[in-house]
């Protein structure tokens, strides 16, 4: 019993500290995305630039957004961007989509992957904060 109470403590202690290591934080996220400004936007008065605007990602379909010229590789890689996604895509872009514009090398820090998606996500189609 003795031996178990240090085991039961130790794994109690692991599980309170990994939420907190995952967390998002979409101020440091609005700081990460200063590395995309040069071809994307996102806000209300976003507009496409060498890439697509970013507003209502989650949920949007790859290739989607009016008035911008896809890649054919990325009008047809029949992604949904959702977290998952995004987390995968944005770590090697040319990766989970071959043939793809974006010439961009990729975000490989896990926490900063994190950050971006907690900034990006909370951005309506419209541009608006949900």
């Amino acid at each position: 019993m003795k031996k178990l109470i240090p085991s039961a403590l130790i794994v109690l202690a692991s599980v309170a500290i990994v939420p907190a290591a995952l967390a998002q934080d979409a101020d440091a996220g609005k700081n990460s995305f200063n590395k995309c400004l040069a071809c994307h936007a996102i806000g209300e008065d976003a507009k496409n630039k060498v890439g697509p605007e970013l507003n209502g990602l989650d949920g949007r379909k790859s290739g989607t957004v009016p008035d911008y010229n896809y890649s054919e590789a990325n009008k047809n890689s029949g992604i949904t961007w959702n977290e998952a996604n995004f987390k995968e895509y944005i770590k090697d872009p040319k990766a989970k989509v071959p043939g793809t514009k974006m010439f961009f090398a990729g975000i490989k820090n896990e926490k900063e992957v994190n950050d971006l998606w907690a900034y990006i996500s909370k951005f309506d189609k419209d541009g608006k904060s949900k």
